[in-house]
């Protein structure tokens, strides 16, 4: 009795709100002698001197004011000061950084350099980022350098304490592949099985021709075991599997964050985790910072450590000359692989209709290629008008303010936003929660009430009810992909400038990126091949002056070439090549013996340098190498080194097809030759052409084509198209495949590696495609070679 009594007085007096939960913002980021308002001022101030030596223009003072005095109103300087503290501290590494999403729309933002977006040359919409009426904190997205995040990352926790910030945590869930995998496991299923299962299945694919996918991978789908399999992956569908940590969202609390969150260690050391993810946190008001990672901005930089190292010239986001006339030359010509952004198959077949000429043209490029315009036919639209200036026209002068930039077509969210103030009479804050419910429409049912106040707002206006009609159709056809200016802005920058990096750099950019994987929609081979086509010399690696990374060779007036780097070497570990490279810098090796012996390496690494041709400066060719390796005994200490030198072998060098296979399979890679010259004959005598005979023939022509397969795209507005990438000698063809043709040759083109199509061409605006009907198999054609594709949705 007394324990029980002991128990409810204690479940008395645990009463708890989430109400009770007060986040406030680190005090740190705020000198003595001033206030967060009053330096947020003063940096404010000193950023936009910078920018404007010869005097701030009177938009941008405006908007300037007007954004200080609603983060005033709203208690947000600290959030401010706390992100700009990040940026200055990756700036003084040397680390480059750029803000993006909403935050872009800030002129703030801009002036204390967490943004590149200048807003002397945008339109600006800072209820997009901060209103009123949402009375939420704003939500900052800063990229960094994906290889030196880690240092952003570390330094919030010196900085703060490993107590008061954490990262938020994002809640995985079950989804088929996972799954299947975690069930078979649990059945006893052996690996290999359950990896082909994965393999024939594809991302649209219904939930009732699971069973089908059992069968094609080999099962018996009546047996007990793939019964059991169908039910329990279907029971634990969409259940939590784990808890990972977010992509990069920082909450950074005054006093410790245990007494506001739950927090726990991560799995990698030096990191702490929020239990709760970004939903839950948002719904508390507690606020977050994005430290993210992008992969282009650490390319960029190291071309541009390139660049300077061998010929003295030093280039930084903010100096690369702009609208460069060459640069857009080649993006028209959609010639973009490996650039940011426009390197896809959907932007590569956009850039030669839309034929960007300047900046904002590449904001469009950006933005259109997405979901919400080609949803709410815009695309099209925006392309004739384009093309006819004479079709442009404006429901009224005040629309034509906001739908200009775009030739009447509204592509942005902020133009959505716009429209629903000019012509519906919302205020700022309304627009925006227009903005957040076209997301929620279909989930909420709200609907009614948005789409009243704007045809009603837009009658009294004087616009036509259809034109009210059509515009909230393309509202209703952003859904939850509309795709913010202020985001395509900053992403059009990058594009721009790794555009002007590959059109005037093409070797160091090529290095650069070698040396920044994985990233982007391209691997090695596909990026080498590139850098060829367009005239740069690539050499293979060799111990004898490749170092870890790939790195420039330059001779007197030539070009510079690129030297493949032994990362590409498979089976090769950093710190053994790093001890090569440094051994090498005192003396060149004499032998194979001499390298063994000065860089103490084992049986495995010299193996692995010899598969990868590494050592044929020091050994001949592959054969000897691995002649050459195998004899290689370690010297013992009492002994000394052997007195005697054994005689080579007459071996035979590899085929021409060995060599090239080996290479594929060492380093993914082959400077010697494509794979596809290798059956080149073969295939000319079924009548198969090149990728580049594709542009010789006519529109409509019936053709046979083949390559190596390099990408699958299946994107969610293709209404189950898939767009297959295929290489060869020449480069690239571009396959469209029809939903019934893609049920009829599933297993094919989910499998393979090198595939033969027959199809039909189509051509037009310098754009070509080959609508296929017809596949097949022909990777056993080189059945050793291995490659490995890069898939998307």
């Amino acid at each position: 009795g007394e324990l029980l009594k002991a128990t409810l007085t204690i479940a008395e007096r645990c009463v708890f709100s989430l109400s009770e939960l007060r986040y406030e913002y680190p005090h740190e980021v705020v000198p003595q002698g001033h206030t967060p308002k009053s330096w947020l001022r003063q940096l404010t101030e000193e950023g936009a001197s910078q920018h404007w030596p010869q005097g701030i223009p009177e938009k941008v003072r405006n908007l300037i004011e007007h954004e200080l005095e609603l983060i005033s109103d709203l208690d947000y300087e600290a959030y401010f000061l706390t992100v700009y503290d990040l940026v200055r501290f990756a700036r003084s590494r040397g680390i480059l950084c750029q803000g993006r999403g909403s935050a872009a729309n800030s002129a703030v933002c801009y002036c204390l350099g967490v943004t590149a977006v200048d807003p002397s040359r945008m339109t600006l919409l800072m209820e997009r980022f901060i209103s009123r009426e949402r009375n939420e904190p704003p939500d900052i997205d800063i990229d960094f350098e994906h290889e030196r995040r880690e240092e952003v990352i570390q330094y919030i926790y010196q900085r703060y304490g490993r107590d008061r910030a954490a990262l938020a945590c994002s809640v995985i869930s079950y989804r088929r592949r996972s799954a299947i995998r975690d069930v078979g496991k649990a059945l006893g299923m052996r690996l290999d099985q359950i990896e082909r299962i994965n393999r024939l299945l594809h991302w649209r694919d219904k939930p009732h021709q699971l069973a089908q996918r059992l069968e094609e991978a080999g099962l018996d789908a009546k047996g007990l075991k793939t019964r059991q399999l169908l039910y329990l992956v279907k029971a634990i569908m969409g259940f939590p599997r784990h808890l990972s940590q977010h992509v990069g969202g920082f909450v950074i609390a005054r006093d410790g964050l245990a007494s506001l969150v739950p927090i726990e260690n991560c799995a990698m050391p030096g990191r702490s985790v929020i239990q709760w993810d970004k939903d839950d946190l948002e719904t508390l008001g507690l606020v977050k910072v994005d430290v993210l990672a992008l992969g282009m901005l650490t390319a960029i930089r190291k071309c541009f450590d390139l660049i300077k190292a061998y010929s003295g010239r030093q280039w930084s986001l903010a100096t690369i000359p702009a609208e460069d006339r060459q640069t857009y030359a080649m993006i028209q010509r959609a010639d973009t692989i490996g650039v940011f952004q426009i390197e896809s198959r959907a932007q590569m077949s956009m850039l030669p209709r839309l034929k960007p000429a300047s900046y904002y043209d590449l904001v469009v490029e950006v933005a259109i290629v997405r979901p919400g315009p080609i949803q709410g036919d815009m695309v099209h639209p925006y392309l004739q008008r384009r093309q006819n200036p004479g079709l442009v026209d404006y429901p009224s002068p005040e629309l034509e303010a906001v739908l200009k930039r775009t030739l009447g077509v509204p592509i942005f969210q902020e133009q959505v936003m716009q429209i629903a103030m000019v012509a519906a009479g919302f205020s700022a804050g309304e627009a925006d929660q227009l903005r957040r419910a076209m997301a929620a429409w279909k989930r909420r049912g709200n609907i009614d009430e948005f789409e009243q106040k704007l045809k009603q707002g837009m009658a009294e206006n004087g616009y036509s009810k259809d034109f009210a009609e059509r515009i909230f159709n393309q509202i209703q056809g952003f859904g939850d992909y509309g795709f913010p200016e202020s985001h395509a802005a900053s992403f059009a920058l990058l594009s721009y400038i790794s555009s002007w990096l590959k059109c005037h750099e093409p070797a160091a950019f090529t290095c650069a990126l070698l040396n920044s994987q994985p990233m982007g929609f391209y691997r090695p081979a596909q990026l080498i091949h590139d850098a060829q086509r367009h005239g740069v010399e690539v050499r293979p690696v060799d111990v004898r002056f490749s170092d870890w990374d790939s790195s420039l060779e330059c001779e007197t007036d030539q070009p510079p070439a690129i030297r493949i780097g032994m990362r590409q070497v498979k089976g090769l570990g950093k710190e053994v090549a790093l001890k090569i490279v440094e051994s090498r810098r005192h003396r060149p090796f004499g032998s194979l013996h001499d390298l063994s012996s000065r860089c103490d390496l084992g049986a495995e690494e010299l193996a692995a340098l010899a598969a990868a041709d590494a050592l044929k400066g020091l050994s001949g060719h592959r054969h000897l190498a691995h002649w050459q390796v195998d004899g290689i005994e370690k010297t013992l200490p009492l002994l000394g080194r052997p007195g005697f030198q054994e005689a080579s072998p007459l071996l035979p060098a590899p085929t021409r097809q060995a060599d090239l296979l080996n290479d594929y399979a060492t380093t993914g890679h082959s400077l010697r030759a494509h794979p596809l010259s290798l059956v080149r004959d073969s295939l000319a005598g079924r009548g198969v052409i090149t990728a580049a005979g594709l542009w010789q023939g006519g529109n409509d022509a019936s053709v046979s084509v083949a390559g190596v397969v390099v990408g699958r795209q299946s994107p969610g507005t293709a209404s189950g198209v898939m767009f297959v990438t295929l290489e060869d000698e020449t480069g690239i063809a571009n396959l469209i495949v029809w939903p019934k043709v893609i049920e009829h040759y599933r297993s094919v083109l989910l499998t393979s590696n090198l595939l033969l199509v027959k199809g039909r061409v189509q051509r037009a605006e310098g754009v070509l495609h080959v609508i296929s009907h017809w596949f097949q198999d022909i990777s056993p054609m080189l059945a050793q070679l291995k490659t490995q594709s890069r898939d998307f949705h």
